[in-house]
This record gives structure tokens, C-alpha cells and sequence, in this order.
């Protein structure tokens, strides 16, 4: 090859390109094009759409006389069909288009959160936030492959956006779902539908329609599971999801008694304030924290470690779960880490294989989403069998398990921080943009 688009310039002169392993900045992070910010914004929206019940379940609880175990069946509901629906969102992208795909989602999220402002009893909501959920899946599935399709620098760069959207929208969530819920717990649902509409709109008009993916089998993603890189690290996520949705869904039960025990009460801003401080937590550490430890310590180190410190924070909310302010404490350093997480867990994902980003996106989240629906429905019937502290400790079992996986699986690992940057001419990149490969 002798020449290139403009465009293509710095990838066809070699001088100092940047490979894909090294570290992204916060200038690659944040320099993006209208499109990715549009994307990036109903993100954001979508996964306060997460943590927006946890301030009101106590309120729905009472006010629609569930038990604590049928009103976490919220998040159950809504995960578990998210779960399903991820294995097979890579081929409906495939058949549709990722625009399409992107605005499927958000209609039916928008319809779903407004029929559940409207909604009579507990079973009801908690079908409608599987509706919910399909509509989560289609958007978030796609979202990440899109943002890395539509970016204008480093694909880590992207991701770290794409993490900054989810910690900023699992600050949020909370956050409003506790000002609207100290309203009506019909307050937040409505807040998300209208919120997803300006994030549907924002897409209609911001992302350009891109040529058809490459076609993808309707069973792609299941297939990808026989990866030993994609497995071991799926395998990793389904329990550390499980111990994160056990602190999520379950602690404002434990928030609610230990304030009733020192004679307060809580409440849903009071529940929004602290998972604020939590998913505010999450958003700092993933965006400013994960880069340099992973830059530091490698991927896989700083996988072992966080785990390790998470089973830790786990075991002492056994012991503390008691204790307003131990409890308190312990889910915001909790948001810290699961930041961390978070960040370096995704980015080792896209690295550990060659599959197409969207079919490996797609199976991986789809196990990883499975851990979080199941632990509400098991944390809840457990605190009323045992006690209040048993869930922690189960998360904490969980934990050991992830760090176990991740040990088994590590010599399927080897390729994670090993890539090197190879150029692309200008039709292999727009295809590679298409299937959302590295660029």
C-alpha cells in the first residue's frame, strides 16, 4: 500500500502509533464525536434505569403490601430477562442494524418504565420490568460496540466512556429515584420514560445509519461461550454480578433496619443519597482509577486484587450490617471498587479474544447479567430463613469462587495486554468499524 484517505494517514506512516494494549488518557476518553455522546448519554439513562428502584423498594414493599423478597424480584424480573436476551441481540443487530437496534431498545424501555408509573400491584410491575428488561438489552448489548464503532481515538478510550456512563447513571439512578420516590414511587418510572425518549431522539438525529453488521448467527453468542478466554472470563462475572446485585438490591432493606433501630428512618432519599455516594464512587474509580492501576499492576493483577478486597468489604458487611454507620461506610468504599472493576473486567473482555466485539459483548453480559438475577431472588428468602448478614456472606462465597475462575482460566488469558496495532486500510477499517473490531 502506498497511500491512504487523509483520514488514514497517521495509521499509514507508522511513526509512534498508539497499540491497543496501552493505557487510554482521559483526552481519548472524553474526545468523541457528537454520535458517541449521544450514545454515551442514553447510557447513562439506561442504567440509572438499574439502580433507580433501589431507593423506592422499601416504599413498594409497604405501599403494595409485598415482602421484601417479592418487591427485590424487581431487579430478578428485569435482569434475568436482560440476561436471556443479551445471547441473541448480536444477531438481531446483525439483521436490523445498530441504529435500529439502538432505538428498538429505547422505545421499549420507554414504554415499559410509563405502564410501570401506572401500575397496581407488585406481580405487575415486576412484569413489566421484564418488558423493561428485553428493551435494556437490545440498548446496552449494542451500545458499547457502537460507541467503539462510532469513536474517534483508542477503543480503550471508548470503553472508559462507556464506564462512565454506567457510574454515572448508577449514581443517578439512585439519586433521582430517591427525589422522585420521596414524591410517589410512581415518580421514578416516569422520570425514566421521559428521560429515554430525549436519549431516543438524541440518537435519531445525532448517529448516522451505518451499512448492515456482518450476519451473525442466531446462536453466535452461545457458540462464543466454547472460547476458554470468553468462558473463564464469563464464568468470572456471573458471581462477582452476583455479590454486585446482592449490595445493590438487598442493602436498603439492612439501611432501613438499622435507622429504625437508632429510632429514623431512612426513607427513599436517604436510601438515594448513600447509593449515590456509592454509584458516585464507582464513576470516579472507574474513570480516573482502573486506568493506572491496570497501567501498573496489568489486567489480570488488578482483577485478583479488587476481587480479593471485595470479598473482604463482603465479610465485614456480615459482621456490620447492623450498624447504620458501618453499613453506610461500607457500600460507598463498595462503589469504589466495583468501579474498578467494572472497567478493567470489560477492557480484559475485549482484549482475551478475536471474536467480533458485538458477539463477545453480547455473551459475555447475557452470563454476566444471569449473576445479578439470581442474587435478589436468593438474598431476600435467605435474610428471612437466617439472618440479615447471610446475603454478604453468600457474596463473599461468590467472590472466592470469580477469583477461583479467574486463576483456573488464567492461562486462557495470555493474549490480554498482548495485541499489537496493526494498519488498516481504509476499507478493512470501515469494516472493522462495523463489526466493532479494534481500528
Amino acid at each position: 500500500m502506498t497511500s491512504h484517505a487523509p483520514q488514514s494517514t497517521a495509521s499509514a506512516a507508522a511513526p509512534q502509533p498508539t497499540p491497543p494494549s496501552a493505557a487510554p488518557t482521559l483526552k481519548d476518553a472524553f474526545r468523541q464525536p457528537k454520535a458517541v455522546w449521544a450514545i454515551a448519554f442514553a447510557a447513562t439513562v439506561s442504567f440509572m434505569g438499574i439502580g433507580l428502584v433501589d431507593p423506592i423498594l422499601p416504599a413498594i414493599s409497604t405501599q403494595l403490601d409485598a415482602t421484601p423478597s417479592q418487591a427485590m424480584l424487581l431487579f430478578t424480573s428485569y435482569l434475568f430477562i436482560t440476561a436471556i436476551a443479551m445471547f441473541f441481540t448480536s444477531w438481531f443487530a446483525s439483521r436490523v442494524g445498530v441504529k435500529r437496534t439502538l432505538l428498538i431498545g429505547l422505545a421499549l424501555v420507554v414504554v415499559f418504565a410509563a405502564l410501570a408509573a401506572t401500575a397496581g400491584s407488585v406481580n405487575e410491575i415486576i412484569g413489566l420490568r421484564a418488558g423493561w428488561g428485553l428493551g435494556n438489552a437490545l440498548f446496552i448489548s449494542i451500545a458499547l460496540a457502537a460507541i467503539v464503532g462510532a469513536t474517534s481515538g483508542p477503543s480503550g478510550g471508548a470503553i472508559i466512556l462507556y464506564e462512565t456512563a454506567l457510574g454515572i447513571g448508577m449514581a443517578l439512578g439512585p439519586l433521582v429515584g430517591g427525589l422522585l420516590g420521596s414524591v410517589s414511587w410512581r415518580a421514578p418510572f416516569a422520570g425514566t420514560a421521559v428521560l429515554m425518549a430525549v436519549g431516543f431522539l438524541a440518537i435519531v438525529l445525532l448517529l448516522r445509519r451505518e451499512p448492515l453488521p456482518a450476519p451473525v448467527s442466531p446462536l453466535a453468542s452461545l457458540r462464543a461461550l466454547s472460547h476458554p478466554a470468553l468462558r473463564t472470563l464469563a464464568l468470572t462475572a456471573i458471581f462477582y454480578n452476583f455479590a454486585f446485585f446482592v449490595l445493590l438490591a438487598y442493602s436498603p432493606f439492612p439501611l432501613e433496619a438499622a435507622a429504625a433501630a437508632r429510632g429514623t428512618e431512612f426513607g427513599a432519599m436517604g436510601i438515594g443519597g448513600v447509593f449515590f455516594g456509592w454509584g458516585l464512587g464507582l464513576a470516579i474509580t472507574s474513570v480516573f482509577v482502573a486506568p493506572v492501576l491496570t497501567r501498573r499492576l496489568g489486567l489480570i493483577p488488578t482483577l485478583v486484587t479488587t476481587l480479593s478486597l471485595l470479598t473482604v468489604l463482603m465479610l465485614a458487611l456480615t459482621f456490620f450490617h447492623s450498624s447504620m454507620a458501618g453499613i453506610v461506610t461500607l457500600i460507598i468504599i463498595g462503589g469504589l471498587l466495583l468501579g474498578i472493576m467494572n472497567t478493567a473486567l470489560t477492557e480484559t473482555v475485549m482484549e482475551a479474544t478475536d471474536l467480533p466485539r458485538g458477539v463477545a459483548s453480547s455473551a459475555y453480559s447475557g452470563v454476566r447479567f444471569l449473576g445479578g438475577a439470581i442474587a435478589p431472588a436468593v438474598a431476600g428468602p435467605l435474610a428471612e430463613a437466617t439472618n440479615s448478614g447471610a446475603p454478604y456472606l453468600m457474596a463473599s462465597l461468590a467472590l472466592v469462587v470469580a477469583i477461583a475462575m479467574l486463576v483456573i482460566g488464567r492461562r486462557h488469558l495470555r493474549a490480554v495486554g498482548q495485541h499489537q496495532a496493526a494498519p488498516l486500510d481504509a476499507a478493512e477499517e470501515a469494516e472493522a468499524i462495523t463489526v466493532g473490531d479494534e481500528v
